[in-house]
């Protein structure tokens, strides 16, 4: 398995880097989820299914809309 950098910023605008283990690369949903698992662990336990099919990309949607934390860059770790 590859370790992967997902560099963001977090909601006190501090840009951070996180690194995770995939055995690909983590589209941009998948990031979401893996940064809402770790930052917000409460919320990574509400289903999304309303927002699922209806809007591209929801984890990536709420985690800047209410949480304040935006995905940069997703990139191999050295």
């Amino acid at each position: 398995m590859q370790t992967w950098q997902i560099t963001f910023v977090d909601d006190h605008g501090v840009k951070t880097v996180e690194l995770f283990t995939c055995e690909q690369e983590p589209s941009l949903e998948d990031a979401a989820h893996m940064i809402r698992s770790k930052l917000v662990p409460v919320a990574a336990e509400l289903d999304l299914n309303d927002l699922e099919g209806r809007k591209p990309e929801p984890t990536v949607k709420i985690l800047k809309d209410q949480n304040s934390i935006q995905i940069l860059d997703i990139s191999p770790s050295a």
